[in-house]
């Protein structure tokens, strides 16, 4: 187990958004089909997934301002970013534009990213939605300008819940399939494949500059 962490990544995905929009709630449900609240992330969470052949780093950074800078130091050389937003808060979402989408400068130029409204099922109680479809659909057109998302599926931007698990995977195989796409023999296999490792946060940047990718 111990040679396949080392291994190095084919492609590096960073989920950005301000703090207690969900980021690591909407990880865990991806990597272990589990709803779960945890503590908030310091510095940046890492962890390693299979989809086919290829080796998926997923970094899940802080969203607190102070660590803004280790942040930016997490997005470089990502080929792809999940901008994470609660749909029941304006702030969050401004958020993105003014704090996050900046720190992308460091990541690949061809580099994706898709918009991630977090926590659908409020809305289906007394919570409402502050951020129209329609403006978060025209802001990930925007900010993938530098890109050709013609030939994707739909346009990059998901709603989703953890806490019911909608959605989420999802987004994951939209970035998998546009970044890293699959052969048919590969698909097959992929069916059977999933995580390779699920490694302890990391909190201290340069303790871990090899792990980037």
């Amino acid at each position: 187990m111990m040679a396949e962490t080392k291994r190095k990544a084919d492609l590096k995905v960073i989920i950005l958004g301000d703090y207690n929009v969900g980021k690591t709630s909407f990880v865990c449900r991806y990597i272990d089909g589990t709803f779960q609240t945890k503590e908030p992330t310091i510095g940046a969470a890492f962890f390693l997934k299979q989809w086919g052949p290829y080796n998926i780093a997923v970094w899940d950074t802080a969203g607190d301002e102070r660590y803004t800078g280790l942040s930016n130091f997490y997005c470089r050389n990502a080929g792809a970013a999940i901008l994470a937003f609660d749909m029941t808060s304006v702030s969050s979402f401004e958020s993105l534009w003014a704090r996050f989408i900046p720190l992308l400068d460091s990541a690949l130029e061809n580099c994706i990213k898709v918009v991630v409204g977090m926590k659908l099922d409020l809305l289906d109680s007394d919570r409402t939605r502050e951020i129209t479809i329609e403006e978060a659909t025209k802001f990930s057109r925007e900010i993938n300008s530098n890109i050709d998302i013609s030939h994707l599926p739909k346009d990059p931007y998901f709603e989703t819940s953890s806490l019911k698990g909608s959605n989420v995977t999802e987004v994951f195989e939209y970035i998998f399939n546009h970044c890293v796409p699959l052969t048919d023999a590969e698909k097959r296999v992929a069916g059977n494949t999933g995580i390779v490792d699920l490694s302890k946060p990391v909190n201290d940047g340069a303790k871990d500059k090899k792990k980037c990718c």
